[in-house]
């Protein structure tokens, strides 16, 4: 296991990086570097494990759930029925979480609904709603500000800083999304209120994924 000095206050991973956060007045910048560099030369590889999750996550898409499900639908010259169908077509690997506490920037999305970010970001921004922003898509897992295009919302509860775990999924899993109606929204958002709604999670052997 790699030793963590105790210097460090915060790390914050991203796609292709490491945010460091130490205390200036315990150690120099370059002596911290020379530490970190020794240590990385030491480190060994870590090999995934031979299978992944799959989370389903249910979404009611378009209407007050999903405003901008029409743009999108029109920014690409296809139907809404059509951005519905590629959406929920494919996993999506989880790649970090971030922006929010569980925000899961995700990766595998089809350019076919790719959609440009709103000009205006909105003020407020539902829990649960799915956005797209250029090639990407994610949820917003509590209310927030944002500049994603909104085609649907989930039911599901994200983030619970409360529970025993505080994230539905986590960096490595894979979402599925699945299109549910508006009655069906509501019977699993009591249902996650109430505590009795588990989310499905199939495992697979990650050479098939």
């Amino acid at each position: 296991m790699l030793e963590i000095p105790e210097h460090i206050l915060e790390v914050v991973p991203t796609y292709r990086s490491l945010m460091v956060y130490f205390d200036p007045l315990a150690i120099s910048r370059d002596k911290l570097q020379e530490k970190i560099t020794d240590s990385l030369a030491r480190l060994k590889t870590v090999t995934a494990g031979d299978t992944i999750r799959i989370i389903t996550i249910p979404v009611a898409y378009g209407g007050d759930f999903g405003p901008d499900l029409e743009f999108v639908a029109s920014h690409n010259a296809i139907m809404p029925s059509e951005v519905i169908a590629i959406h929920t077509s494919v996993p999506y690997l989880i790649y970090m979480l971030g922006f929010t506490p569980g925000f899961p920037y995700l990766g595998g999305m089809s350019e076919r609904i790719a959609a440009p970010r709103l000009k205006t970001p909105r003020v407020r921004i539902p829990a649960g709603s799915v956005g797209i922003a250029g090639k990407q898509t994610g949820i917003y897992p509590i209310e927030s500000p944002g500049g994603w295009q909104l085609i649907g919302r989930t039911p599901l509860t994200i983030f619970n800083p409360s529970g025993p775990s505080p994230f539905l999924f986590a960096a490595g899993d894979y979402l599925q999304f699945a299109a549910i109606e508006a009655e069906e929204f509501s019977a699993i958002r009591n249902q996650v209120a109430s505590g009795s709604y588990t989310p499905s999670v199939r495992c697979i052997a990650r050479a098939e994924a």
